[in-house]
């Protein structure tokens, strides 16, 4: 069975579906058959692959509604071993018409089923809230990965994400895990970054990934061609941090007995920090 991963954070403009999209790239490009699933409205992943998603007969917005296979809505993009489960912006109607309907929690989990032997890797796109679409994405899960932008607020809303992250395992998913977290827009010439990087690995050591992805133009220009940065500028500092993210996360280390124990290591945890302003004590947020 392939591994199921979480790309999530409550808190927009983390680089949530840059990482999505680069890491499923990079892994599919190491030789990994990997399925990107894109539960964001936004669709954001889908044309970040894929420039013309109008052609798409169906979505996951029909997987989750009329109960149906994924197989049924995959399709194949221009990188070897890469396939996507397609979004559009009718994903947001889901949200509505989920909540009236039975088993609301397990349906992307029952359309995922039987395509997870087919995978290596199955990386989902989730959106920046603690939906019922990311409810979904967590009960379909095996892990949960939470790029945090390096900046000042770098850690606000992670307290509700790994309350939900601890709730799903309790309710739907005891076998749910953290991944880890991975530090995105890094840019090492900036005290508050270096400030950031310091103290979210002094708190969460080992589920940190060594990995930082930091800024860089080209990450940013590849989605408006419809290509991930490893496609686009394949020698720019961010495909390459990307190639090496995901190497990381496919070392043979990172078992599902490693990442469960550290999960609940860190879901039952000591309370982190955020870094303080010049004079002032250190922000007790999580």
């Amino acid at each position: 069975m392939g591994r199921v991963i979480a790309v999530a954070n409550q808190k927009g403009g983390v680089g949530k579906t840059t990482t999505a999209v680069n890491l499923a790239a990079a892994l599919a490009l190491d030789g990994h058959r990997t399925l990107l699933a894109d539960l964001d409205p936004q669709s954001s992943a889908t044309t970040g692959l894929v420039a013309v998603a109008s052609d798409f007969a169906g979505t996951v917005y029909d997987a989750l509604i009329e109960r149906r296979p994924a197989s049924d809505f995959i399709r194949r993009t221009t990188i070897e071993h890469l396939d996507i489960f397609p979004a559009t912006r009718d994903l947001v109607g889901a949200e509505v018409e989920l909540v009236n309907l039975p088993n609301r929690e397990q349906r992307l989990y029952e359309s995922l089923a039987p395509v997870r032997g087919s995978y290596d890797f199955v990386v989902m796109d989730c959106p920046p809230s603690l939906s019922l679409l990311t409810i979904n994405a967590l009960r379909a899960a095996d892990s949960v990965l939470v790029p945090l932008q390096c900046e000042y607020y770098a850690l606000e809303g992670l307290t509700a994400l790994l309350d939900t992250i601890g709730r799903v395992r309790d309710a739907l998913n005891p076998a749910l895990a953290l991944e880890g977290l991975v530090l995105t827009m890094y840019d090492g010439r900036n005290s508050l970054a270096r400030q950031v990087h310091s103290e979210v690995r002094s708190h969460f050591g080992d589920q940190v990934f060594r990995t930082a992805i930091p800024r860089n133009v080209r990450v940013s220009e590849s989605p408006s061609h419809g290509l991930p940065v490893l496609t686009y500028a394949p020698d720019s500092k961010g495909a390459l941090a990307y190639r090496a993210l995901a190497r990381e996360l496919a070392a043979p280390v990172r078992t599902a007995a490693a990442t469960a124990a550290a999960a609940a290591a860190v879901l039952a945890a000591p309370r982190a920090t955020q870094p303080a302003e010049p004079g002032e004590p250190a922000e007790s947020v999580v």
